[in-house]
């Protein structure tokens, strides 16, 4: 059974575009750099037929990756979305105990994260300590570089 992604409707629509682009664009043009480089002839000795196959086999399950996720997606209601524990779709304000730096991130779904824009995943470690707990806590986050100690500084929407 596919893992469910909680997404906001922004988040789907991406995901739907990304699979129209793919299906309705890439996979007609790698169908093209088949069949010409099938014309070239011997298909034993011919890389570049070689390579639009091998293309043609991640883009496929790049597509079927997509509509795994979006079969499995749930729109996440932002009505009821509050501030008053961590949870996705807030804002969290933290402070790394040990340095003094105030960070912020809008907590996400693995599929709509990016660390650029300030958008966490909450599959992340840091995203996980940080679900449920409430302004003022100390939250220890082990992460690959070793342990993190944070204190949530605000929650907002």
């Amino acid at each position: 059974m596919a893992k469910v992604s909680y997404l906001t409707e922004e988040g789907l629509k991406k995901l739907y575009a990304e699979l129209e682009q793919l299906e309705g664009i890439e996979r007609p043009s790698i169908s093209r750099q088949i069949a010409e480089a099938r014309d070239k002839g011997d298909l034993s000795e011919n890389a570049e037929y070689d390579a639009a196959k091998e293309a043609q086999g991640m883009l496929e399950m790049k597509i079927s990756k997509l509509k795994e996720i979006i079969s499995s997606a749930r729109l996440i209601d932002e009505s009821r979305i509050n501030s008053d524990s961590v949870q996705i779709l807030n804002k969290v304000k933290l402070k790394n105990q040990k340095t003094g730096v105030i960070v912020e991130y809008l907590l996400v779904s693995e599929s709509e994260a990016d660390l650029k824009l300030g958008k966490l995943s909450i599959e992340t470690p840091i995203g996980k300590g940080l679900i449920g707990k409430k302004v003022g806590a100390v939250v220890e986050i082990k992460v690959p570089a070793g342990v993190i100690n944070f204190e949530i500084i605000g929650i907002s929407i």
